[in-house]
């Protein structure tokens, strides 16, 4: 599913224009990923959490070669789904494919 296919459901399912639907579309994705960058914790129920993690720098190890280089720190987006999604996720509940 792309963008597209989401600004298109919203616009059916809502009856907003697709100019309409793509500008919520878009807001949406503008204020999850400001919050992300904040470092802040997203929780939509019913769905999952989103959360920011910090790693800290590492030696890792090229495959092909065996040179050990250095993995510089960085922050990583984790995604935990809820409850509700593993199951239905799990179980066909309607509306799953």
């Amino acid at each position: 599913m792309t963008k597209a296919d989401v600004v298109d459901s919203v616009c059916s399912k809502v009856g907003f224009s697709k100019k309409e639907s793509a500008e919520i579309v878009e807001l949406v994705f503008d204020t999850i990923k400001q919050t992300l960058e904040k470092g802040e914790k997203i929780k939509l129920s019913g769905f999952g959490n989103f959360v920011v993690r910090g790693k800290k720098s590492r030696v890792g190890r090229n495959p092909q070669t065996g040179q050990e280089i250095e993995i510089s720190a960085r922050r990583v987006l984790t995604f935990r789904p809820s409850q509700v999604l593993k199951s239905a996720l799990n179980h066909g509940e309607p509306g799953t494919t």
